[in-house]
């Protein structure tokens, strides 16, 4: 029997469905968009984004989320030799979210 094997990117795309699944917000996908656009980003420079954008967020929450989205999906690359824990989107998944966030 012939079975096709499941990429990486497969195995990406089907948790960035998953988590945007649980978003009511729609905060995720605000801060998916955020890092597309490129930057490096601390939790504080998100926390004041979401802030102006009107998210009821807090720094904490804030922290939990792109830690999540870090640790579990694996989207994120981290710069931790400042002072503050600095963060971006892995060019590898950077078509991967982009596709995932015009389709969802």
């Amino acid at each position: 029997m012939f079975r096709l094997e499941e990429t990486i990117e497969d195995r990406v795309r089907a948790r960035l469905i998953k988590y945007l699944g649980r978003d009511d917000t729609g905060v995720r996908k605000v801060v998916l968009k955020l890092f597309l656009e490129g930057g490096r980003y601390t939790t504080g420079d998100i926390y004041e984004y979401l802030h102006k954008k009107g998210f009821d967020v807090t720094y904490r929450g804030v922290s939990a989320m792109v830690g999540l989205m870090n640790t579990r999906l694996g989207i994120l690359s981290i710069d931790v030799t400042g002072d503050h824990n600095i963060y971006l989107l892995k060019d590898d998944y950077r078509n991967v979210v982009d596709l995932v966030l015009e389709n969802y």
